[in-house]
């Protein structure tokens, strides 16, 4: 009893397989075979020849196959070529029986598309064991087959989920230019112009000018810390606090005075905003700022430069200064305390505030822009372009030259005061 146990082949490892074809001219030899099988509870099915085979498999998939080497018309060798050639996702495992043993007949075998071989008359015992390591491999290949379709549909759902971020981003695009209403505005003979160039759909820095009054214009240039959306929705914040549009919500504005002089002296304003962040529960961003307020009458220009670039005087006479000392950003620390400045333009002067994406850019040579690189790159300009032009332009050659490895990392942003006779 013992004895038989040990020689009736154990189902483990076969169970795998669901359908199994036998291809044999021979019917006797056929049968043996099919009556093998299925006496280990495997579901058969069998072809007298390489065509009727091929029609069986191109009917419905099967995962062995069983088939002789030699048979009259479509041998084994072309039935496996022509079986590995079928459409389809799965893979049927292929066993070639031959009396061939020499090397080049199995390389031959092998390059048609058979996975393994046996001799005949065929050992029910080898075969139950090349079955088996069969039926290993399609159990792997059908767990990989199955992990690929999950990879495939998790693919597909973060494609979904992105084109829906991508439709929302485009969108917050345009709600964040709708912060600009204006990008160049006369104020008598003077000019504000501005330029916003994030470097991904919706960036974190933030341009703006707004007045109080016929003879006081306000100016500023922002960068947030951070990129992304949660950069973009604190600029829309701060767009609010600055509003060129409702002066009853701008932080900038002192409410309490009527007339000339109602802006807050620029560091004041920085103050200000700093305590509103700081109150704020929650928010871990921080933006540095340079803001300037200009005097149309005379020239004189106030400024707070809070952990921004410094700004830059370009004379009329082609001389070029930076201003300020650094300062702090706003939101970073409470109380801080934040240091004004002033500057005098003559008519024909102008003052360039603008990002760190400027400096911080990196050039063909491996190196950052810098400030000095900057102001390099205006002196280049053999022309005098005036506002949007002269700002569209920086941006162009700052373009030009740039890494290709790394193109634009970071918003590039620029508010351009030109001051003129009154």
């Amino acid at each position: 009893m013992l004895h038989e146990q040990a020689r009736r082949p154990s189902r483990a490892g076969i169970h795998r397989i669901r359908r199994v074809l036998v291809v044999e001219d021979s019917p006797l030899q056929r049968r043996i075979l099919v009556a093998c099988l299925r006496k280990w509870g495997l579901s058969v099915d069998e072809a007298e020849n390489g065509e009727q085979a091929l029609e069986k498999c191109a009917a419905a998939p099967f995962d062995l196959i069983v088939s002789d080497w030699m048979m009259p018309g479509m041998d084994g060798l072309d039935f496996c070529r022509a079986f590995r050639n079928l459409p389809g996702d799965g893979y049927g495992y292929f066993i070639l029986l031959t009396s061939k043993s020499e090397k080049t007949d199995i390389a031959q075998g092998l390059d048609a598309g058979a996975d393994d071989f046996l001799t005949k008359p065929v050992n029910p015992q080898e075969l139950r064991a090349r079955i088996a390591a069969g039926a290993r491999i399609l159990e792997m290949q059908r767990e990989l087959s199955e992990k690929n379709r999950l990879i495939g549909d998790t693919l597909d759902q973060l494609q979904l989920a992105y084109d829906r971020i991508d439709q929302d981003l485009i969108q917050a695009r345009k709600i964040q230019r709708s912060l600009l209403p204006e990008l160049s505005r006369d104020f008598g003979g003077s000019r504000v112009s501005l330029l916003l160039r994030p470097c991904g759909h919706i960036g974190g820095d933030l341009v703006g000018m707004f007045a109080a009054g016929p003879d006081q214009v306000g100016f500023y240039n922002i960068d947030v810390s951070g990129h992304g959306i949660t950069s973009a929705m604190m600029t829309a914040r701060l767009g609010s606090h600055l509003s060129s549009r409702y002066a009853d919500q701008n932080l900038a504005i002192d409410q309490t005075r009527a007339g000339p002089g109602r802006l807050h002296p620029p560091h004041r304003l920085a103050a200000i905003l700093n305590a509103r962040l700081i109150e704020d529960t929650g928010i871990d961003e921080y933006f540095t700022m340079a803001y300037g307020v200009a005097d149309l009458a005379s020239g004189r220009v106030e400024m707070v430069q809070a952990g921004h670039p410094h700004p830059l005087v370009l004379r009329r006479d082609g001389g070029a200064e930076f201003l300020g000392s650094g300062g702090l950003p706003v939101g970073l620390i409470a109380d801080a305390r934040y240091h004004g400045f002033s500057t005098h333009l003559q008519p024909g002067d102008r003052l360039l505030i603008y990002s760190d994406g400027f400096t911080e850019a990196r050039l063909k040579t491996g190196e950052m822009l810098g400030a000095e690189g900057l102001a390099r790159l205006i002196a280049a300009d053999a022309g005098r372009l005036e506002g949007r032009e002269f700002l569209d332009d920086l941006f162009g050659r700052l373009s030009e030259s740039l890494s290709a490895q790394f193109g634009l990392e970071d918003d590039v942003s620029a508010t351009l005061f030109e001051f003129g006779a009154p």
